[in-house]
């Protein structure tokens, strides 16, 4: 805890802005392919240093990330390469609704699959 009451405030402002601004950033994110739960979880991480909500729901997160590592390590193969399978569907999709949605980079290649699946 600093020890002027003016500047803990303002140093609790900044750390709280920050997190929120990178849990905002990682909510973005969630839909497309990367590390968007995983920004979503530092931003938290950075709240919870200065507030206690944010300290329950961060450990909240941690208890039901771990109970589904947990129950989906239990199943049977069948059952992880479904959820794998539907997983990777969704990140596909999501990826060719944005690149139909905004178009392929100049630095893509022309290639005909891209007339195929409808994205030139």
């Amino acid at each position: 805890m600093l020890a002027n009451a003016h500047t803990a405030a303002i140093y609790r402002s900044i750390v709280g802005g920050l997190g929120t601004i990178i849990v905002l950033v990682g909510l973005a994110l969630v839909p497309l392919p990367g590390p968007g739960w995983l920004i979503v979880i530092i931003g938290l991480f950075i709240i919870s240093s200065e507030f206690h909500w944010a300290q329950r729901l961060l450990h909240f997160v941690r208890v039901n990330v771990e109970r589904w590592t947990h129950w989906i390590m239990a199943q049977p193969l069948w059952v992880r390469w479904t959820v794998g399978a539907v997983t990777a569907a969704f990140v596909g999709i999501i990826v060719w609704l944005t690149l139909r949605l905004t178009g392929l980079p100049d630095w893509v290649p022309d290639l005909r699959v891209f007339d195929l699946i409808g994205l030139h």
